[in-house]
Formats: C-alpha cells, structure tokens, sequence
C-alpha cells in the first residue's frame, strides 16, 4: 500500500497535467464557436479574466487565510507581469491567431512553448540540460523531436484521412464570415505570427509563475493576483479599442457559456492547476504536456468544427511525433527526481524517520514524507 501511494503521490502532477490539456482543448472549440458567433474577442478575453478573479478571489481568501506570507511589492510586480504575459497578451494574440488560422493550426504552434521554456528557463538559471548526462540528453533530444513534430504539423498537410464522418457542424457560415479568410495568404502569416508572439509570452508567464510560487506558495492566492492584474489590464484594452457597448452585451447562448466556461475552469482551476504543477516539477516540466492538446483539438476539430485531417499534418505522423517527444521529455524528469532522491540526506528518530526537503535544481521542492518504522 505504501508503495502505491508513493506512485500515486509520483503520478499526481502528470494526472492534473493531462486534465489540463483536456480543458484547453474545450476551450479551443468554444473561443472558435464565440467568434464564429461575432463575439469581439478582446472582450472575451476580458470576461475570461473577470469571471476568473469572481471564482478563484473567495475561495483564497478562504482556503489560505491562514498561511498566506506577507504581500510585498515585489509578488505585487510579479503577479502584475504574470497578468500582463500569462493573461493579456497569451490570450488576445491566441485568440486572433485561432481565428485567422484554424484551432488545430493554432494548437500546433503552440507547442513551441516547450522549446522556448527551456530556453528561457536555462537562460534563467532555473534548468540546467547538462549535455553530457543522459537526462540531458533526453530533454534535449525529446524537445527537438517534439519541435520537428510541431514543424511538420504546420508546413506539410499529405493526403486527407478521411476516418469519421459526422453530421456535427456547429459553425455558421455566411458570404462575408470573417473565417473564411484563413486560406489567405495574408492571414495565414499573421495569425502565425500572432500565435509565435503567444507561445513566447505563455513560456515568460511561467518563468515568472515559478519566481512568484517560491516566494508566495500559495496557488489559489497566486490565481487571484494574476487574475485581478489580468482583468484589469483587458479591461482598460478593451474599453480603449472598442468603445460600443453592445460588444459587452451577454446572453443566454454560446458567448455567455464560452466566458464562464474559460474564466472560472480555464483560468481559474486550469492557472491554480499550472501554479501547484510549476511548484513541484518546474515550468519546463509543465510545458511539456502542451503537445496533448493538439491531438485532442485536431480529433474534435474534425469532428465538429469542420478541419480535415491528413497524413503529415492535424495529429497523424506529426503528433506521433509530438507524443514521442514528450515522453522522452518525461523519461528524463523521471529518472532527474530519481537521482535527486537519492540524494536526499536522512536523520532517524526512535519514532520516524523524515526525510528532509530539498530544493530542486530548477527551483522546485520534493514534498516532505514521514516513514514510520
């Protein structure tokens, strides 16, 4: 039994990342059901931050009343840029990109943010690949395998697979839609470029999330911080670009399900998910599972948004890929905890014997452990 709660204890942030995942992928159908519908998206990603501080603001105030550390200017900084790159600008340039490509293209550049996190956090001083050993050889060789993967996913489509027909067609479609415009070359360059611009914001965010985790290791408070700079920020965007109030307008439909669904489980659960995952294994470790979320979004993409599939491109050879990458990812960070853990100093009690915690070289902590006799 012991030994079953320690892999379950192991698997527990590998489990929440891949729930995490599953949620982007929700909310991928539903940012392209709301802009399809004529949502202003910068009033999406407003109502996303606003409804994410009216779910995650009570529940820190509840849950870490008592251990929360004294706020400082500095966590206030942090949480500010935190809502500037993990809030305001991810998620409006995403969201353009989303609809000026498509969902599957859109998911498919996002899994860069593997490859520039490593390179910011090694930058940073917060991971060291150490060449020469083969863990590090593993992050390095799984992160280029996950990067050709991604690459091959956006600049070689194949032979359309043609593996389900359904009747499901959720997007409306008119002379003048706006999503039409995906195949113009044009287009298809900005919304790339838009979604480049979110992935290097997205891997800042969780650098500075890991920065602000070791000094306020609270990740509900951490969320109400980031959301309150978050919604502010798109707020004061959004008022200062778009000033026709209809715009705000919501009702029962798909726009008012679209904004509670992203605010309170995809920035309020899914940010307080990252926060408590960024804390134990690292914001490299995390950025690795983003590569599931394409598999998922081109499979229900092409389901019922529409997005054929082919051979190279849309979750065929390049998320094979992609999958393969991220396990030899996970292989090297697997076998790195090992050998940390090995080296974890012991002092006996007559009672317990506990294992001390020690600090990760990315910054992250093993959790304490008592071992009765």
């Amino acid at each position: 039994m012991r030994q079953i709660s320690e892999v379950l204890h192991g698997l527990k942030p590998v489990i929440l990342m891949v729930l995490v995942q599953f949620i982007y992928c929700g909310m991928n159908v539903f940012y392209k059901l709301a802009a399809n519908d004529g949502m202003n998206l910068r009033v999406l990603v407003a109502y996303r931050w606003i409804f994410s501080t009216v779910f995650i603001g009570p529940l820190a105030l509840i849950l870490e009343r008592r251990k929360r550390p004294k706020l400082t200017w500095v966590i206030i900084c942090q949480a500010f840029l935190c809502g500037l790159f993990g809030g305001t600008l991810t998620q409006n340039l995403y969201v353009k990109s989303l609809v000026l490509t498509s969902a599957t293209f859109a998911a498919a550049v996002s899994n860069l943010v593997p490859a520039v996190t490593l390179i910011l956090a090694t930058s940073f001083g917060l991971e060291k690949l150490k060449l020469k050993t083969v863990v590090g050889k593993a992050k390095l060789i799984g992160t280029l395998i996950g990067i050709a993967g991604a690459m091959l996913i956006t600049f070689y489509k194949g032979v359309e697979i043609n593996i389900w027909s359904t009747n499901t067609h959720l997007l409306k479609h008119s002379h003048d839609d706006h999503l039409k415009s995906q195949n113009d070359s044009v287009n298809q360059i900005l919304g790339s470029s838009m979604a480049l611009g979110s992935c290097a914001s997205y891997a800042l965010w969780l650098i500075i999330q890991t920065k602000m985790s070791q000094g306020y290791p609270c990740p509900y408070s951490c969320t109400a911080l980031m959301s309150v700079m978050a919604s502010t920020q798109c707020v004061i965007l959004s008022i200062s670009m778009e000033r026709n109030w209809n715009y705000w307008k919501l009702g029962w439909n798909i726009r008012l399900l679209t904004v509670a669904y992203s605010g309170i489980v995809t920035s309020g659960l899914v940010v307080t998910l990252i926060a408590w995952c960024v804390s134990m294994r690292g914001p490299v470790f995390v950025a690795s599972f983003n590569p599931l979320s394409l598999v998922l979004v081109a499979i229900i993409g092409s389901l019922i948004l529409e997005e054929q599939l082919y051979l190279g491109s849309d979750s065929i050879l390049g998320s094979v890929m992609i999958v393969c990458g991220l396990y030899i990812v996970l292989w090297g960070q697997k076998k790195e905890i090992k050998e940390k853990a090995k080296l974890v100093p012991t002092t006996s009690t007559p009672t317990s014997q506990l294992v001390e915690v020690v600090a990760d070289e990315d910054h992250s902590t093993l959790p304490k452990e008592n071992q009765h006799d």
